[in-house]
C-alpha cells in the first residue's frame, strides 16, 4: 500500500477531521482514509457509469419550431 502525506491542512480543517473521527470511533488516519475512499469511489462510478451507458445515448431530440402565441380571450 501507498502513504500519503498531506501538508499545510487549515486549522479548521485539522479540527474538523479530528471531531468526526472521533464521533465515528476511528483514528484521525482511518477517518482521512475513509473520506477519500468514498470520494474517489463515488467518481469512479460515475465515470464507470458514463462509459457503460455510452451506447445507449442516440442523437439530440430535435427542438421543433416555435409557433405564434394563442390569442387568449379576455
Amino acid at each position: 500500500m501507498a502513504t500519503v502525506t498531506v501538508r499545510k491542512v487549515d486549522d479548521e480543517i485539522y479540527q474538523g477531521l479530528k471531531a468526526q473521527a472521533a464521533q465515528s470511533g476511528r483514528s484521525m488516519e482511518a477517518e482521512a482514509r475513509e473520506i477519500l475512499g468514498q470520494v474517489v469511489r463515488s467518481r469512479l462510478w460515475w465515470s464507470r457509469w458514463v462509459a457503460a451507458t455510452e451506447s445507449l445515448r442516440g442523437d439530440d431530440l430535435p427542438i421543433p419550431a416555435r409557433s405564434a402565441p394563442r390569442e387568449t380571450p379576455l
